[in-house]
């Protein structure tokens, strides 16, 4: 009789989480279709040193993908350029920042690691929310020290890209064609000026 009663507290359970998750995906499929976009790219600078922090919004069927439990893998390329007048802005230097996002919805895990450079983390998550927040900012990354640079015009392009990870066997199998790279977009900040002085 106790296990029946377990039994039966789980298969409610389980009801309501999937009632929760079903209701998560009408609202978001019965909204605007919007696209992914990257609203702004800021800069600060601060002594020698350029921080960059910027945003991602997800677009509505990548929100859907990750509400059915599909794993993503985001792209950040944060790269600097200097403007020419004559010639073709130039590609100085540049990070790349890989965040994979990993969703159970029936267990209820949101995991996510990143990796930039040579530095690897992982994270768990209480909810879905809380994931995509960490997933789509860049927040107060040092991406150089002027002393590396010489005097002129730079302005930062920030490009973010959404891929397939592993999709779940049902759908896999359902689906016989899926493109592994979902979008692409990017974003300059404005441009500023390095003058002599700041570049010592």
């Amino acid at each position: 009789m106790r296990f029946a009663g377990k039994l039966t507290r789980y298969a409610q359970s389980l009801f309501f989480y999937r009632l929760i998750f079903a209701v998560w995906t009408v609202i978001i499929a019965s909204g605007p279709a919007f696209p992914a976009e990257i609203p702004d790219v800021n800069i600060r600078i601060a002594g020698n040193e350029l921080y960059v922090s910027a945003s991602l919004n997800l677009d509505n069927k990548t929100l859907e993908d990750i509400d059915k439990g599909i794993s993503k893998e985001l792209v950040f390329h944060i790269d600097l350029f200097r403007v020419w007048e004559a010639w073709p802005d130039e590609f100085v230097t540049g990070r790349k920042i890989i965040k994979a996002l990993k969703i159970n919805p029936i267990k209820r895990e949101f995991t996510g690691s990143s990796i930039d450079g040579n530095l690897h983390t992982e994270k768990r998550f209480r909810d879905i929310s809380s994931m995509l927040a960490w997933a789509t900012s860049i927040t107060e990354l040092k991406l150089t020290n002027f002393k590396e640079l010489e005097p002129g015009i730079y302005f930062i392009k920030l490009t973010a890209e959404s891929f397939l990870r592993k999709m779940p066997p049902v759908i896999n199998y359902m689906v016989f064609f899926t493109p592994e790279k979902e979008f692409s977009v990017s974003k300059n900040s404005a441009t500023f000026s390095l003058n002599k002085a700041a570049a010592q």
